[in-house]
């Protein structure tokens, strides 16, 4: 019975971490952005939210007859909306297959998936936007991409 106890208590604990989102000494969850202006956090509704917005265009598609796969390019877009100055954006990541780990430039990827912005890009000015890329295996197969937290 303990382990059963302990097993769904695991299970809990592991929904839980995975439906939230670090957002100062709170957590946010799934269907809100952690949002920092001024260095103070708060949690916004994803539904609403139009600060920042991502867009992705496919660049190229491609077989390669050596590797036996095909091969997609993808720009995406960082669109800042907002009249402030964006310091950082972190961006959760489902079904990203790159082809191998130099396939993925103008952003920095962590070990948990979270792409940011690299260190020689300070920020994204207002109302401007920046563009990152990678190549994914596949065709017709995007990676889903999530704002979790930007920071004015």
């Amino acid at each position: 019975m303990k382990y059963i106890i302990v097993l769904l208590f695991a299970l809990l604990t592991i929904s839980f971490s995975a439906a939230t989102y670090p957002c100062g000494n709170g957590v946010c969850s799934n269907s809100d952005i952690c949002r920092t202006f001024n260095n103070v956090p708060g949690c916004t509704p994803r539904s609403s939210y139009t600060e920042i917005t991502l867009s992705s265009k496919v660049v190229n598609i491609w077989y390669d007859g050596n590797a036996g796969k095909w091969y997609t390019q993808y720009d995406i877009t960082i669109s800042n909306n907002s009249n402030y100055n964006l310091k950082q954006i972190n961006i959760g990541t489902a079904n990203l297959n790159l082809r191998d780990p130099q396939s993925l430039w103008n952003m920095v990827k962590s070990p948990s998936g979270v792409l940011s912005l690299p260190s020689y890009q300070q920020s994204i000015n207002a109302h401007a936007s920046y563009v990152f890329g990678y190549i994914l295996v596949g065709q017709n197969q995007p990676a889903t991409l999530s704002i979790l937290s930007v920071n004015f």
